[in-house]
């Protein structure tokens, strides 16, 4: 397949990165998803030399002898293929528990042309990773949960060219996640990838939501902002919804902003709400040029302890999801592994997903969106962050702030966490506060949450105290008494919860091994999880101000710190499905339990 490139004036080599472009589904775009070749390199050697330093000689060269007496140690093309997106531990055996760098290669064909930019995309690659075209550098990035992309018309020739991608997921105590989490360390390009096709100028942001106390009764106010990938005033943006006759014109400042408040007759919107997921199309033009988008259109916010979807009072009913595949283990990338899993979900009697530990793939957000589920969207901060680490903090906002520069626009994105059971501290509180600050600067039309954590109580009363409690709008914990506390302890329990706002309990749950029965009291059967379910769900029920649960979890899924054989095998057992997506008994616990909600 081939795509027609074109080049940018001022891009310079080995700073190709750009801010993040909204809706990067909507322009011309070329996959180059398919098979990669790749090359295991453990010691490094194809980007060091023996004493450690750089080498310009490197494996992103893609060299080949011209001489026989050349001595090159590599060839690509001699190497395995692996399918991309994917992760390398599950398509090589031999990588199954590796750790470390795996170079990527892959050729296309181009036609450059001066009239546009060609952008490569990457949906997310983990962990760290460095790009290069034509054996120039394109960018280097962080982070294995968020997308990037770099502008790379300068370093594209007419015919063939070829990317090569140093992946490298080895864990680090300074990184984010940090050195130890209870998920896979799935590594490689694990997310799409793409050339696409962009003006010059072009939208580069664009916001478009319903405000929350805009109007009255028989208006709705909405507000309309965007901005230019370039401080140019005089272009004409034009956003129109075809569905309720609206239609505004605009004209960028000196800035290259325009921002707009829209009414429209009450009696005209259908709200986005769980029952009736209703998006309209939205296109936006630019001078000469149009796409569109499918957005939503909802209000969500808190009155004490109740959170209000569209003004109302609302139960979440949700479940927490790993982003993995629903047969087995492997990263789940595409709509086809969305759907099965927001399938079970919307089987449970969900109107609600908490995507954890991590921002997943945009295609979960979009069809859940698609489907009527809300969702809890995350970065992870996970465990023992290096809260005094000033890289550390820069890497976990530059995850959010792409977590929503991707996801803004979506209606159904009702919560941005910053973390997941963190230990107390100062250093902590100033390192999340400083995070829910940022989310809250970039967006405020939405809630902030993390998942705080109990560790103990006395005289069977737990009293929820965390410094965090003034930067949140709900305030969400885990808790797992029936495993790590005696289930006959829940119906002993009582909780205290001194703050004015509603309460989610972000995760709860035990483990089975599907197909393993028992006596209840019998650990690992379905019959204890079933009645650690029925025990847990009696116990919330006495929550003041329970507003929502997202029990632990969906799914089966791989971890390294599971070990037992014979039961566990590398999986975390706590799913209401197996690995192989097979239903254990819980499951008809918790659906009961919602459909009474």
């Amino acid at each position: 397949m081939m795509l027609a490139v074109g080049s940018v004036l001022t891009a310079s080599a080995d700073d190709l990165a750009l801010p993040l472009i909204q809706n990067i589904n909507a322009y011309e775009s070329c996959s180059l998803n398919g098979e990669w070749n790749y090359i295991v390199d453990v010691q490094e050697e194809g980007y060091y030399d023996y004493r450690m330093n750089p080498t310009p000689w490197g494996f992103f060269q893609n060299a080949k002898p011209q001489k026989p007496e050349d001595l090159i140690e590599y060839d690509f093309d001699k190497s395995p293929t692996m399918q991309i997106p994917s992760d390398w531990n599950t398509q090589d055996e031999r990588l199954f528990f590796y750790e470390g760098t795996v170079w990527f290669k892959k050729s296309f064909q181009a036609k450059p042309s001066d009239d546009y930019r060609t952008l490569l995309y990457f949906g997310a690659v983990n962990y760290d990773s460095h790009v290069w075209v034509n054996g120039k550098k394109a960018g280097h990035h962080v982070g294995g949960f968020t997308p990037f992309n770099y502008d790379i018309s300068s370093l594209l020739k007419d015919g063939e060219n070829v990317v090569i991608v140093k992946v490298d997921n080895k864990r680090h105590a300074e990184d984010v996640p940090t050195q130890i989490f209870d998920w896979w360390n799935y590594g490689g390009i694990t997310r799409d990838v793409k050339l696409v096709k962009v003006p010059h100028v072009y939208l580069e942001d664009y916001d478009l939501h319903l405000l929350r106390k805009g109007g009255s009764e028989k208006w709705k106010e909405m507000t309309f902002s965007a901005k230019l990938n370039a401080k140019e005033a005089g272009h004409k943006v034009v956003v129109n919804i075809p569905e309720l006759k609206l239609e505004k014109q605009l004209v960028t400042d000196a800035e290259g902003k325009v921002s707009a408040t829209l009414k429209i007759a009450a009696k005209k919107l259908q709200l986005w709400n769980p029952e009736h997921p209703k998006l309209y199309q939205v296109r936006l033009s630019l001078d000469a040029s149009t796409f569109t988008d499918e957005i939503g259109f909802r209000t969500i916010e808190t009155r004490d302890k109740q959170i209000l979807l569209n003004g109302k009072p609302i139960f979440l009913k949700g479940i927490s999801i790993h982003e993995e595949k629903p047969n087995g283990g492997g990263r789940a990338h595409s709509v086809e592994d969305a759907r099965t899993l927001l399938g079970w979900a919307k089987e449970l009697g969900c109107n609600y997903v908490r995507l954890a530990h991590y921002p997943h793939n945009e295609n979960m957000v979009r069809e859940a969106e698609r489907m009527g589920l809300m969702v809890w969207s995350e970065i992870p901060c996970y465990w023992t962050i290096a809260w005094t680490n000033p890289k550390t903090f820069e890497n976990a906002k530059q995850q959010l702030s792409d977590m929503i520069a991707r996801d803004h626009n979506r209606a159904n994105v009702v919560i941005w966490s910053i973390a997941n059971e963190t230990p107390h501290s100062a250093e902590r509180d100033n390192f999340l506060g400083r995070l829910a600050k940022h989310a809250r600067s970039l967006d405020d039309t939405r809630l902030i949450s993390m998942a705080m954590e109990v560790t103990g109580a006395a005289n069977y009363v737990n009293r929820l105290n965390d410094n965090m409690n003034q930067y949140v709008d709900v305030v969400s914990f885990n808790q797992y008494i029936g495993w790590y506390r005696d289930v006959n302890d829940a119906s002993k329990m009582k909780w205290e919860i001194p703050y004015n706002k509603p309460v989610i309990i972000s995760e709860f749950g035990g483990g089975a091994k599907y197909g393993y029965h028992g006596a209840k009291n019998q650990r690992w059967t379905e019959e204890f999880q079933e009645n650690l379910y029925i025990e847990n769900t009696a116990m919330l029920d006495k929550i003041e101000g329970l507003a929502g649960t997202t029990p632990w979890i969906l799914k089966d899924f791989r971890s390294p710190r599971r070990v037992l054989l014979d039961v566990q095998d590398y999986y975390n057992r706590k799913g209401l499905f197996s690995d192989k997506g097979e239903k254990k008994k819980a499951f008809y616990v918790l659906k009961k339990w919602y459909e009474s909600k």
